[in-house]
């Protein structure tokens, strides 16, 4: 149960906030995950609803790079929520079950090895906050400078998303694929 009351609605809101919400809506369809927990501050919810916009599907990088990010941070940071909202799309994005797999039990075994230097990359930021050499220059060779940064911001963004959830204790989606912390 989360521990603050779900924001779903914009009458839940003060008026100053209800734009933010209706632009939350119009991007995202509802309000729903993490948002609902956000709106308990409008202007925090509405500059990241902007940046995670950017993050899920301005940016130049791949969706099958920026989803296996998403999942990797959320397995480490044990957020039950981000997890469930990421394999769906994981699948969708061609990642094999035994990739999710992997990830769930924070092993590499089986995982492609592009795919493996996502989850290294993100796991090493995640667990030590900081990245070696060789691995900084592997990615900015795959991706460049720029798409370095974007990965890394896209790591920063959904570990603010899972620390959102946790701190709130905000529970997987209805349908979604249960992470066991």
């Amino acid at each position: 149960m989360a521990r603050l009351t779900p924001i779903t609605s914009k009458d839940q809101v003060a008026a100053k906030g209800h734009a933010t919400v209706d632009a939350i809506v119009k991007s995202r369809g509802a309000l729903q995950g993490p948002f609902t927990m956000f709106l308990h501050c409008p202007e925090l919810a509405g500059r990241l609803a902007h940046l995670g916009a950017f993050v899920r599907f301005e940016g130049a990088l791949d969706m099958r790079v920026r989803v296996l990010a998403a999942m990797t941070v959320a397995r480490e940071l044990d957020a039950v929520y981000v997890w469930g909202a990421q394999t769906g799309g994981a699948r969708r994005q061609g990642v094999p079950d035994a990739t999710i797999a992997a990830i769930r039990e924070k092993h590499s075994r089986g995982i492609p090895p592009e795919d493996a230097q996502i989850v290294a990359f993100t796991r090493e930021l995640v667990r030590r906050h900081r990245v070696d050499d060789a691995t900084v220059k592997a990615l900015r060779a795959r991706f460049g400078n720029e798409g370095f940064i974007e990965l890394t911001g896209a790591i920063g963004y959904y570990s603010m998303l899972a620390m959102t959830v946790n701190a709130c204790e905000l529970e997987a989606a209805p349908g979604a694929e249960v992470l066991q912390v």
